[in-house]
């Protein structure tokens, strides 16, 4: 019986039921809530490795640099603006303070510029697994691509599996926007790895 479980033991089963029902989207509101190290660890991988996508709110920000690709940040007046990777890549990329005046001597103002060092991110080890990772999976969607292009470029397929066409069309089409992704993705992880190399 579930009752006899400790809480670790009860996330985990939560989390082995959440990940074992076929889904392509997950809806996660702070859910490094009440876990100990090792689930914690377990679910990062989980999310990592789940092809769909997750929605997740959290206010970790190591988990959210170590499993989010992209960042929705709400910034007031009803404006919702999208950073691509976690939370200390939007504070590398958020809108820098804007200068305020301030009233110096004999009424005069002076521009006061509200200046920020810039600090060099590390990777985390989970971006540096990824960054690693990302040159085969790059290749392993562009053999896949041009198989499936090959396929539809050979007449005799139309001959025999013509229906085929609209699926195979449709993976072509899901994997062009993972491919584009998945570049920007790496790119970004190699400027990072670089800028970590020169700091």
């Amino acid at each position: 019986p579930v009752k006899i479980l400790s809480g670790g033991e009860r996330n985990r089963l939560l989390l082995a039921k959440l990940f074992s029902r076929p889904a392509n989207l997950l809806v996660l509101d702070e859910p490094t809530n009440d876990l100990d190290v090792e689930t914690l660890e377990l679910l990062e991988e989980l999310l990592l490795d789940y092809q769909g996508t997750v929605l997740l709110v959290s206010h970790d920000r190591a988990f959210l640099n170590n499993v989010v690709t992209s960042t929705l940040v709400f910034e007031g007046n009803g404006r919702i603006q999208e950073y691509a990777g976690g939370y200390d890549d939007w504070l590398l990329q958020r809108p820098q303070p804007e200068v305020v005046p301030k009233a110096g001597k004999g009424g005069k103002k002076k521009a006061k510029i509200v200046a920020s060092q810039p600090t060099v991110r590390k990777l985390s080890f989970k971006e540096k697994q990824e960054l690693v990772d990302l040159p085969m999976r790059i290749e392993a969607m562009e053999t896949e691509q041009q198989t499936l292009l090959d396929t539809l470029a050979d007449p005799a397929f139309y001959q025999t599996k013509g229906a085929d066409a609209k699926p195979i069309q449709a993976r072509l089409d899901e994997l062009e926007t993972t491919l584009i992704a998945a570049f920007q993705r790496w790119e970004k992880l190699e400027a990072l790895a670089n800028n970590e190399a020169e700091g």
